[in-house]
């Protein structure tokens, strides 16, 4: 059978209906081997799935998230469904997942990744879909890496609920039934005959002189440059500390000034989302290691949409020359913040004509996954493309 790739979306108020659409658009009553879905809260429930699970096939692995807006070959949405499937000849699935992983992260990683061994196919990777609220998403990235290391690339996403920062919810099962969990991290291993292609971009640039974190642990920066991290980013912004009083408005300030990461391909994103005043540390969604180099960052409109053309770009071209049949994308919540609705259709503008007719479809996230050589593997305000030949 002809390897193929389809999506659907729909916006129908009725989850069930929404479910039902979205399905038909991406199957077309073929039968897949994997099907993703992504939905807003307020869809995560029986009545949506079940209406995707009567239109799989005995054997097709259903997995998905809830999300902070979802995308389908053209489409966008903040309230919807999104469906991708994938089937034919020289594709192999195998899953893990393991629950109640906030107190075991690194070893709920590991655990997952062990599904990879599995599958014996010329090209592979391990896709990673978790819980968005878990904190120190790194560790199962890590956990992961232990596991795989340069076998396989990493790519995923972490499950959002429409920035609200209450709960995320993850699907898990096939035509038989489908579970609607938190806490979870979910394994797929895909294999293929033809290449997979990875593309990491986010379209930021640094701002002012390199730092070296010369205090940190996980998320939370003390010192850079000796110096306590959150008066060293003050000076930097000429913020004055009357900011501090209010820490919502201090986060929107610092919003479009992440820190970047050195990294032999560029920089990795790390969004402050808080301060401590009292020890004067900055607090971060995600690891920032000691010893790190490291720049405050800035972007603009253009950059952060080019930045969905260059990821795009950088998965079609790991297909060794063949051509694409779709594309997975795994989009940063906070971009599409900034962006705002208009961006967000000239990101998507910018991708498919990019892939040129390839259907692609994603979600997105509060966190993504991306790791290669060298790279830590979480990043955020940054689109992870998995392009499949």
């Amino acid at each position: 059978m002809t390897r193929w790739f389809g999506t659907g979306h729909s916006t129908l108020t009725d989850p069930a209906s929404a479910g039902a659409a979205a399905a038909e658009a991406a199957i077309e009553g073929r039968d897949p081997v994997l099907t993703f879905v992504f939905c807003s809260v307020g869809y995560h429930v029986p009545a949506m799935l079940n209406a995707v699970r009567e239109r799989v096939g005995p054997e097709t692995v259903i997995v998905g998230a809830t999300t902070s807006g979802q995308m389908a070959t053209g489409e966008v949405s903040g309230d919807g469904v999104a469906v991708v499937a994938l089937g034919g000849d020289g594709f192999s699935v195998r899953t893990k997942i393991a629950r109640g992983v906030t107190p075991r992260l690194r070893d709920a990683g590991a655990e997952i990744a062990a599904c990879l061994d599995e599958v014996d196919r010329p090209h592979r990777a391990l896709l990673m879909i978790c819980d968005g609220l878990t904190g120190n998403q790194h560790e199962m990235v890590r956990g992961a890496f232990s596991v795989v290391g340069a076998a396989a690339p990493l790519v995923g996403g972490c499950a959002g609920d429409d920035l609200t920062y209450v709960q995320t919810y993850q699907f898990y099962g096939g035509r038989d039934g489908v579970e609607i969990l938190s806490d979870v991290a979910m394994g797929i291993a895909l294999g293929s005959d033809a290449p997979l292609g990875v593309g990491i971009a986010h379209g930021w640039r640094k701002l002012g002189d390199a730092m070296v974190v010369t205090n940190s642990r996980d998320g939370r920066v003390y010192e850079l440059d000796g110096e306590p991290a959150l008066d060293v980013l003050m000076r930097r912004l000429s913020l004055d500390e009357s900011v501090l009083d209010d820490e919502a408005g201090f986060r929107d300030l610092v919003f479009l000034h992440p820190l970047g990461l050195s990294r032999r391909s560029g920089e990795d994103i790390r969004v402050i989302h808080g301060f401590d005043r009292d020890d004067r540390s900055l607090l971060c969604l995600a690891d920032v290691p000691q010893g790190a180099l490291a720049w405050l960052m800035e972007s603009d409109h253009d950059a952060i949409v080019d930045g969905a053309r260059e990821s795009a770009s950088q998965a079609l071209d790991g297909l060794d020359g063949q051509s694409a049949i779709g594309l997975l994308a795994f989009d940063c919540a906070g971009r599409r913040t900034v962006l705002g609705d208009d961006g967000v259709r000239q990101e998507i503008g910018v991708i498919g004509k990019e892939l040129g007719g390839v259907p692609y479809g994603g979600f997105y996230t509060n966190g993504e996954i991306a790791r290669l050589r060298g790279a830590l593997g979480m990043h955020h305000f940054t689109l992870v493309t998995l392009a499949l030949a």
